[in-house]
């Protein structure tokens, strides 16, 4: 709104410190005095020569307030543009007029240490390569800033060119990215560089160009089960490995040893177009290591990592040691072998010696402590005590042998035999088992069983109807272990009766009996 007619004051003649009076092109409108808000459009850029003189931005005094001059007037001050305050209505307080200058800026707070921009992204590599463009992927930056990562910026330079040219106009997160758009058979470099509000990241680039052309079939190792675990050998033998592999066109096939290429000297590399096989035709402890394997078709690569441990038998052992000797034992004790062959020690074979025959025995195998007791040797023999250590190749060459001899010496010692008190055995005759009644049949053989104890041995007395049996071939009496047997051979209906055996020993005497039906 335009302020009152009234309060427009006049305008003012210039202070001593102002320019002189503007041009008569210059004079204010009258829509100008009813407006005083300046149009940023038509106001002209002050030059350097304009600029205020320090001492127009102390504020005047309150009591005479000087009058408004033209807002596009070039005069030593820049025209104030007026504030939300100075726009108000008249009725709310006393506003300050119009060609008052702004309060001083308040003083500037110190400003604080600039964050760290984010680090480069991680594993830059080909995923794709196609006739016009090529596939990217990449892993987020370790530390990616205090505000957190805005996105990626994929730049690229045709080989032999300085010029990276920005593929991405905005940043994006994602960490897979498609260059579109590139001509067949050029090779470009391409870098990736991580974007925040601190900064941009050191790119990430790609060792060797990308040529665009189609890949038919991206290369891929197909590492044999057996060598995906350590591949060990002995120390002379041959090396001799093949690792198949598939990618058309034909890959090129790069090894590698500790970021080192081979010493083409003692391994030999050949290369086909489906795989690559590594000769070492004495193998020694020093080709020992880890051999990286890498297919590359124009950026698009795969690795694999072959583990070759190369051993041999393992060195004696040290300071074996007779700690004490007694009984029928000896303790032995040694120390680790100085170099193991390049493969870790399985246990030790300690081995024993007589004195008398010199010839060694195995007393323990697979110690896997160095320390041990050896028992069981014989009493009045010298022994002598060695010790091999073993690893994956098997023992050492040499043992070490125990400087001294242990001697079982052998113990006086008096035997006294155990006292058992004398029991009486003697026992009068006894039957444990009676002799019971029977029914036969006319001509078939019948048994009488009976059972009967007592020492010294009772004598056996077969009886018939009270009538004592005599040597009679009808008849077979036997004894065995306490079992009383008396056989009747075709009994008749005359053999039937009361039949009895009779036990008898000098302490006494027993008696049973028996009937016999013969039908």
């Amino acid at each position: 709104k335009a302020p009152p007619p009234a309060a427009a004051p006049a305008p003012a003649a210039p202070s001593p410190r102002e320019e002189p009076a503007p041009s008569p092109k210059e004079e204010p409108t009258p829509s100008s005095k009813e407006d005083p808000t300046p149009n940023p459009k038509e106001e002209p850029a002050p030059s350097p020569k304009d600029q205020p003189a320090p001492a127009a931005e102390e504020p005047p005094a309150s009591d005479h307030p000087p009058a408004m001059e033209d807002p596009r007037a070039p005069t030593g001050e820049p025209a104030p543009v007026p504030t939300a305050e100075e726009t108000s209505a008249p009725g709310e307080g006393s506003p300050a007029p119009a060609g008052e200058p702004q309060a001083p800026a308040p003083e500037p707070t110190p400003e604080k240490p600039k964050a760290e921009p984010p680090s480069s992204p991680l594993s830059l590599a080909v995923e794709e390569v196609s006739e016009n463009s090529v596939t990217l992927t990449w892993k987020a930056p370790e530390r990616p800033g205090r505000s957190g990562l805005d996105g990626y910026l994929v730049e690229i330079c045709k080989d032999g060119g300085t010029e990276w040219t920005a593929v991405n106009q905005e940043p994006f997160l994602s960490t897979r990215f498609t260059v579109q758009d590139l001509g067949s058979g050029d090779k470009i470099h391409v870098r990736v560089k991580a974007v925040s509000a601190t900064g941009t990241s050191v790119p990430a680039t790609l060792e060797q160009p990308v040529l665009i052309r189609e890949i038919l079939q991206l290369p891929r190792i197909r590492m044999p089960r057996h060598l995906r675990q350590t591949y060990v050998r002995r120390v002379g033998d041959a090396v001799n490995v093949m690792i198949p592999f598939q990618g058309k066109p034909q890959p090129k096939v790069t090894w590698t040893k500790g970021d080192q290429p081979l010493d083409s000297s003692r391994i030999s590399v050949r290369n086909t177009d489906r795989d690559t096989i590594l000769y070492i035709r004495q193998a020694q402890r020093g080709d020992s290591g880890r051999y990286h394997l890498a297919v590359r078709i124009n950026g698009a690569e795969d690795k694999a990592t072959l583990e070759i441990q190369v051993i041999e038998p393992p060195a004696p052992p040290q300071n074996l040691k007779l700690l004490d000797v007694w009984g029928f034992n000896v303790a032995l004790e040694w120390s680790p072998p100085a170099d193991n062959g390049n493969s870790e020690i399985k246990g030790y074979v300690v081995q024993k010696s007589d004195k008398k025959s010199g010839k060694w025995f195995t007393a323990l195998e697979r110690c896997t402590r160095t320390s041990c007791t050896v028992s069981d040797l014989i009493i009045g023999n010298t022994y002598s005590f060695r010790v091999f250590a073993e690893n994956a190749c098997g023992l050492s060459e040499k043992p070490a042998v125990a400087s001294g001899v242990a001697h079982i010496e052998k113990t006086k010692t008096a035997y006294l035999p155990e006292k058992i008190p004398q029991r009486d055995m003697m026992e009068p005759p006894k039957f444990t088992q009676p002799l019971t009644d029977r029914t036969t049949t006319r001509g078939y053989s019948t048994h009488l069983f009976c059972c009967v104890r007592g020492f010294p041995q009772p004598k056996i007395i077969w009886m018939k109807n009270q009538m004592e049996i005599r040597e009679d071939p009808k008849y077979i009496a036997m004894i065995e272990q306490g079992v009383c047997s008396l056989e009747i051979r075709k009994p008749s209906p005359f053999d039937g009766g009361i039949y009895t055996c009779k036990a008898v020993n000098p302490l006494g005497e027993a008696s049973v009996d028996c009937k016999l039906d013969v039908k």
